[in-house]
């Protein structure tokens, strides 16, 4: 196998004009080199090279890739015989393996992704059925040429998905362990994606891994990712980094925005360093990821109650890696798509240079609050400056964050730095030979068993009450965080029900599923007027419980471990300890859920 950092230093050194040259009549124009395609022949000049991206494009037949695309498709090349001979002819030597190594057992999926993905993109171009992916493009400001280097497809409605791809050779084993077929409860294989305009997501390697799907139409959700697989690490792979990342590295800094349109529209407009997480909160693993090409981020994502939810997460993990953190902020009800879309590109760059740090945009919107004006709301708002303060592992900066809350909050620095440093005395629980066996018995207070059962509850009912909720829950609330399996159902079923007003069991409903949800429907809700509160409140104690449930896995690890494991996984343990501290502070200090919720049922 070649290492990733060759495969890069390949990449980066390519003159992808002088390879293709070599076969194709090159003439510049404007920033690109355009001349006859190659692929589908002809004397117009519809074929692009495009340096600044290093890729491809051919406007016609749409073929498009990199220097590796290039000769694996033009010369049939495999993918490692590609890199080698790029590697050869920019005279980089790649070192051989001292001992014979087999092929990739993960071959079969990146060849079964890479070929569903061509066949995405050809349905996109040619199927009369995409033509409403084809008008929402343009309905967005968006036609196929203007997104081609993108390499956008569509997942058909129909049944054509899987017959094609058995004609082209692919199994239906590799294909659903790719991830491009799901199978139901019932048995049944079917495309994971249909009726959904794609994105590919590449690896850093530019192979084509997984897909994002929008859906076109009515029906949740509204967004769908290829679901984990061997080549396909959701909380491991960033949208665009794979063309972003020497863009990064040329900027110092790395713009971090919510959606896949956020990314392709800020692209278009000439910003390329670019990437957004996949759907979810960023993760460890992006973030680290991120650290490799830059020390510094700027978090361009919505001003909302969730844009800002996602962007302090955010800010807190990328400081944990020692990123230094911007916010850039949005004017309200705008995103990067639309903001581009109505003002241009010196509309957004005024939003970025207007740009904060992490800390003073806290400091900020806590202040428009009113949250420094009286002791009651001040501890409240050190209990949210505190957590970044804590992630923060640059000890300038963590120093510059003291001075700067100790003198907005008015407490003293000695005693804000002996508050942040509490968390730290877990260290105490580090190995130690005079005490082999003993296991981390300090941790943050836990939400209990009932803590959480009374968190689906109220979840349930608030979601069958209104559609506000509904809508809430679908943007930020997975099925598998309810536990019990009568409730994951009941959540499934009645977040998908569209509307303002009160869920009501749809025809159909299995009568089981049917007196649970009429059960809810008769619920008072939980505490009128403190909505927003509880299910805040709900929502982070559920997506708190798998982690802790992690945390509480390990420390059993740690009681049955040998003398010369217990010393790393207590450690880690120490390490997952804090980081729940830090990210769900106000659970970690409470004693119970919503206390006066107790006496309510939880017969659901």
């Amino acid at each position: 196998m070649i290492p990733d950092e060759i495969i890069e230093q390949v990449r980066d050194s390519v003159d992808l004009i002088a390879l293709i040259g070599e076969t194709v009549d090159l003439k510049k124009s404007g920033g690109d080199w355009r001349g006859p395609c190659p692929f589908h022949g002809g004397q117009h000049r519809n074929f692009a090279v495009i340096p600044k991206k290093g890729r491809y494009y051919c406007f016609v037949c749409k073929e498009s890739g990199d220097a590796f695309s290039w000769y694996m498709k033009h010369f049939g090349m495999d993918y490692p015989g590609a890199v080698r001979e790029v590697a050869r002819r920019m005279g980089i030597v790649i070192p051989e393996a001292r001992e014979r190594q087999g092929p990739d057992p993960r071959e079969p999926l990146y060849q079964a992704v890479a070929v569903a993905h061509d066949w995405f993109a050809r349905q996109l171009r040619e199927l009369p059925e995409a033509e409403e992916a084809r008008r929402y493009l343009q309905g967005r400001g968006l036609d196929l040429d203007t997104v081609g280097p993108f390499e956008l497809g569509y997942a058909p409605r129909s049944v054509l998905f899987a017959p094609a791809m058995s004609q082209l050779g692919l199994s239906e084993a590799v294909m659903l362990e790719a991830g491009l077929l799901a199978k139901r409860d019932d048995g049944r294989v079917v495309p994971r994606f249909r009726g959904r305009l794609l994105f590919p997501i590449h690896d850093l390697r530019g192979r084509v891994v997984g897909f994002g799907g929008r859906l076109l139409g009515d029906g949740e959700p509204k967004y769908l990712n290829s679901p984990e697989s061997p080549v396909f690490h959701k909380g491991q792979t960033l949208y665009n980094l794979h063309l972003a990342k020497n863009h990064i590295r040329k900027e110092g800094t790395v713009i971090l925005v919510e959606g896949y349109f956020d990314v392709l529209r800020l692209v278009l407009a000439g910003l390329e360093h670019v990437v957004a997480p996949l759907g979810t909160a960023l993760t460890g693993d992006q973030a680290a990821l991120l650290k490799r090409f830059s020390p510094t981020a700027t978090l361009l994502l919505d001003s909302d109650t969730a844009g800002l939810k996602a962007t302090f997460r955010a800010g807190d993990e990328l400081l944990r890696h020692e990123v230094r953190v911007k916010v850039a902020t949005m004017p309200p009800g705008e995103d990067p798509d639309t903001l581009v879309r109505t003002g241009g590109l010196a509309a957004v760059e005024r939003v970025l240079a207007d740009a904060v740090d992490v800390m003073e945009r806290k400091i900020q919107i806590l202040d428009r609050r009113g949250w420094f004006s009286d002791i009651e709301h001040r501890r409240e708002a050190l209990d949210r400056l505190l957590p970044t303060i804590r992630a923060t592992k640059d000890p300038i900066q963590r120093e510059l964050y003291l001075g700067l809350v100790a003198e907005r909050s008015g407490v003293g620095k000695a005693v804000l730095e002996q508050e942040v440093n509490s968390a730290s005395s877990l260290a105490r629980l580090a190995p130690s030979a005079t005490r082999p066996t003993e296991a981390p018995a300090s941790r943050p207070a836990e939400p209990t068993r009932a803590d959480g059962a009374r968190a689906e509850l109220v979840l349930l009912q608030l979601m069958v009450a209104n559609g506000e909720w509904r809508t809430r829950c679908r943007e930020g609330i997975l099925p598998e965080w309810f536990e019990e399996p009568g409730r994951r159902e009941l959540f499934e079923a009645v977040v998908a029900v569209a509307g303002d007003g009160p869920a009501v069991p749809p025809e159909g409903t299995p009568p089981k599923l049917a007196e649970r949800w009429a059960r809810m429907l008769a619920e008072p809700l939980p505490a009128t007027g403190q909505e927003d509160r509880l299910f805040n409140d709900a929502s982070r104690r559920l997506e708190r419980r798998p982690k802790q449930r992690e945390c509480d896995a390990l420390l059993a690890q740690i009681r049955t471990a040998s003398d010369a494991e217990r010393g790393a996984l207590m450690a880690r343990h120490v390490k997952m300890v804090r980081d729940l501290r830090d990210e769900y502070p106000e659970l970690s200090s409470a004693k119970g859920f919503n206390r006066g919720q107790r006496s309510r049922s939880a017969r659901s």
